[in-house]
């Protein structure tokens, strides 16, 4: 009685999936050309898009807008005319304080060295006048500081998480923090993990108790698998692996994980190819990420990966990724209920891997967003419904 039970309940939750959720395409400020879409929560619940888009002379601006209700806001500039390092792991972001100050922060190539990566942040209390922006790190050599994720971690400050090969590629690369204050002054650094895969980009969330965040961690073995660290009462914890994939691989895939909460509840989706076998997988936590629920395979064909994840009402999430077939890509997004039960797999968009871009997700109110790149329109966005 109880398997007949459970097997109606998914076949109701499937049901559901399938009558709830569907990409409706919703034009935006950004100009054709633009790249690098990403998105933020506004201190009133609003959502924020920004990208990078073509100037003249051959530059780029780094730009975002805010939906409010049914309409976008204008387009503002938050800097001109840098060298914004134009890959798809290392996307611009911008976070929203309580008190409504923006930070944003960027990976520019350096002028002398092809290695050569750096963090910059700027910060506006008004979203109209940016501060002149500054490092965000202490060394100043050469070499790749990036793959950064931010968030909002306390009073008037900002956290940082990034990548610092201070040796190279070949490494060892560390996982660092840097606080940030509201006038996107460096407050403090630290170094959280000193072996990490070089080139997968990091996701920090913060929670009711703390921050998270989810990295490709590295063994001596080249075991590439994500980890976990969290910030709580004042302490960092020690870093444990999310899930033994137990991926061994003599590279950096350049694909690391997506971490999403609200409150106690965490949703992370990641890519891996342990046991020959490409996919995305999503894992649930109810306790801010002490323990984690089994993985959800949420991949169906052959994906390249590129995960981004949301939690939706239901205290499920929406994850995307990209899927390759037939000479062309797909962005494809799917629902995934808190008991951990896929829905149908929706196509949002079809192009060439390199025009699709990083989609991303977010969470705004009670709506959930996807952007991604095309290749003649620019940034693209819509509303999952």
């Amino acid at each position: 009685m109880k398997s007949s039970c459970c097997l109606l309940l998914l076949a109701l939750a499937a049901c559901g999936f399938a009558q709830a959720l569907k990409p409706v395409a919703i034009p935006n400020p950004a100009v054709p050309g633009s790249i690098q879409p990403n998105w933020a929560v506004a201190a009133d619940g609003s959502a924020l898009l920004s990208w990078v888009e073509p100037s003249k002379g051959g530059s780029y601006t780094l730009r975002y807008a805010v939906r409010r209700g049914s309409a976008w806001s204008e387009a503002r500039t938050i800097t001109a005319g840098r060298r914004f390092w134009r890959h798809p792991a290392e996307v611009p972001e911008l976070v929203s304080l309580s008190d409504g100050t923006l930070l944003a922060h960027w990976v520019e190539k350096g002028k002398d060295s092809s290695d050569a990566e750096d963090i910059f942040v700027s910060s506006s209390r008004d979203g109209i006048r940016w501060t002149e922006p500054v490092m965000a790190h202490h060394d100043h050599s050469p070499v790749q500081h990036g793959l950064a994720s931010m968030v909002d971690s306390g009073p008037r400050e900002a956290s940082i998480l990034w990548l610092q090969a201070l040796k190279g590629e070949d490494g060892p690369v560390s996982l660092m923090r840097t606080i940030v204050g509201a006038d996107g002054k460096e407050i403090k650094e630290e170094e959280l993990d000193s072996d990490t895969c070089s080139c997968c980009p990091t996701s920090v969330v913060k929670t009711a108790k703390g921050l998270l965040v989810a990295y490709r961690d590295h063994t001596p073995k080249d075991i590439r698998d994500i980890a976990v660290l969290r910030f709580e009462n004042g302490r960092w914890s020690a870093s444990k692996i999310l899930n033994a994939d137990k991926w061994e691989i003599n590279a950096c895939p350049v694909n690391a994980a997506s971490a999403a909460a609200k409150d106690n509840r965490v949703a992370i989706a990641w890519y891996t190819e342990a046991d020959d076998s490409p996919r995305i997988q999503l894992v649930f936590s109810s306790d801010a990420g002490a323990t984690f629920t089994k993985p959800t395979k949420v991949s169906t064909g052959d994906t390249l990966g590129y995960a981004s994840t949301a939690l939706n009402s239901d205290g499920g999430a929406f994850v995307s990724w990209i899927e390759e077939s037939a000479g062309s890509a797909s962005a494809l997004v799917r629902a995934v209920s808190p008991a951990g039960v896929a829905g149908p797999v929706i196509k949002v968009a079809e192009g060439s891997r390199a025009s699709l871009g990083y989609p991303k997700l977010v969470r705004s109110g009670n709506e959930t967003w996807i952007a991604w790149c095309d290749s003649k329109a620019g940034v693209k966005t819509a509303q999952l419904k």
